[in-house]
């Protein structure tokens, strides 16, 4: 879908649910009461027994420390700041970061005429197509989507992984390492500090690539048993595995940022919820909301949604939340029925 048609879904939702929609309205505040919660906003107060947190999971970007140790001379940008090449001076951009928002931008820059440097760490490489069908179907009808959050090993984990390497055009193309490398991006390792001017990169590139490749086939061997146990071979085409992620011949560990062959620095290192308007203990010392499925600790009647991995794999998505709201609206239902609720304009 193109953002004119996530935009005319999300307001026909509204319409059709006759939801009554404050718009350009900024919470300011939400505090424990007696009763509930008080919540301040800039048009207007409201009181209530229950909240449900939905301001997602990428309000701010979060951007290194070792950040301010960049010479003055560099423009640092996060993808907040990001709009097209042109907002970049002339010249060579390190990219750090090789998620979805590094590749993507990565891509386009290069494309723009200006030299790129990729910084590589831990990502998760996909097919944007597998089997002749989207890969991001695959997910849902296989189940993967659908795994819970209590079945998951590694949960902590599980719910800090870097989104895939995914770019959405109407080719649907894959856009992976590959595809950038033969594009004259160069690739080198993750950026470990920067020294005297001198941005330093992490070893072990290969190892970073041989570790997505795995993982990625992995996860189309679990399509192609689904495939097959299901009885749907006939209805894809035949299984296909990708060629690895070749790594440079000599990737450089070290960059002079002082020589002038880089002018801009793109921080793609990830996002960060935004809870500075949260005025309830609910927060631990990493800025993470403490929550158990969605169901806020230490705090009756307060719920999220919209989180990764919050009760399903899909749970940041749009076509994940319906069901993890299901649930929470099912809990919500019972905690409201302890007494009668109260909703109020202050």
């Amino acid at each position: 879908m193109s953002m004119t048609e996530v935009i005319a879904f999300i307001s026909g939702y509204q319409t059709l649910i006759d939801a009554p929609v404050r718009t350009q309205t900024t919470v300011t505040s939400v505090r424990r009461t007696e009763s509930g919660y008080a919540v301040r906003t800039s048009n207007g107060h409201y009181q209530s027994r229950s909240v449900i947190l939905a301001s997602g999971a990428c309000n701010q970007p979060h951007v290194p420390l070792l950040q301010t140790t960049i010479p003055s001379t560099i423009r640092s940008v996060t993808p907040f700041d990001y709009r097209n090449p042109s907002n970049l001076p002339e010249g060579g951009v390190l990219i750090v970061g090789a998620s979805a928002t590094g590749v993507q931008i990565a891509d386009e820059v290069q494309r723009s005429g200006r030299p790129v440097t990729l910084s590589v760490g831990e990502h998760v490489r996909l097919p944007r197509m597998y089997r002749g069908k989207d890969v991001l179907w695959w997910m849902e009808m296989s189940g993967v989507w659908n795994q819970r959050y209590d079945e998951v090993d590694d949960l902590v984990r599980a719910r800090r992984l870097p989104s895939p390497q995914l770019i959405g055009t109407p080719e649907r193309s894959t856009l992976d390492l590959n595809t950038l490398s033969s594009i004259g991006v160069e690739l080198v390792g993750r950026l470990a500090s920067v020294r005297d001017g001198r941005a330093l990169f992490s070893g072990g590139l290969k190892n970073q690539f041989a570790l997505a490749d795995l993982k990625m086939d992995r996860l189309l061997d679990t399509f192609d048993e689904w495939a097959r146990t299901s009885g749907r071979d006939a209805d894809v085409a035949l299984p296909e595995r990708f060629a690895p992620t070749q790594p440079p011949a000599s990737s450089r560990l070290s960059l002079d940022l002082r020589s002038g062959e880089i002018r801009s620095i793109v921080w793609a290192t990830g996002f960060r919820p935004d809870y500075s308007w949260l005025d309830v203990p609910v927060i631990d010392a990493k800025g993470h909301l403490r929550h158990d499925g969605g169901v806020v600790v230490d705090a009756p009647g307060m719920y999220a949604l919209g989180l990764p991995v919050l009760r399903r794999r899909k749970s940041t998505f749009i076509n994940g939340v319906e069901d993890d709201a299901r649930d929470i609206v099912a809990h919500l239902a019972r905690y409201l029925a302890k007494a009668p609720s109260r909703l109020e304009l202050a």
